[in-house]
């Protein structure tokens, strides 16, 4: 039996776990095809509980953010907000 190629992932930081979430809600909003179907689909439940959590996690790291990380999580905030009511009105 061949040995199973273990696959290098990038490092655990707070902007990857939050570039992660951004990815789950643009699946969830019909933006990104899912990963296991490759069909672009819609759950808005889904997309608005992925967008509470970025803002619940805004709202528990207030302070402890590098200013990188601060802008990363308002713009991707910013650009899930206005998608989701994009697509809440199709």
């Amino acid at each position: 039996m061949e040995e199973e190629k273990v696959r290098e992932l990038p490092p655990v930081n707070f902007s990857m776990f939050v570039l992660s979430l951004n990815t789950s809600a643009l699946v969830h909003l019909g933006q990104l095809p899912d990963p296991h179907t490759k069909e672009k689909k819609k759950d808005l439940a889904l997309a608005r509980q992925t967008i509470d959590i970025l803002d619940m996690l805004k709202e528990k790291t207030r302070g402890n953010l590098t200013k990188e990380e601060e802008k990363l999580l308002d713009t991707i905030l910013y650009e899930l907000r206005m998608i989701y009511l994009k697509v809440s009105g199709d």
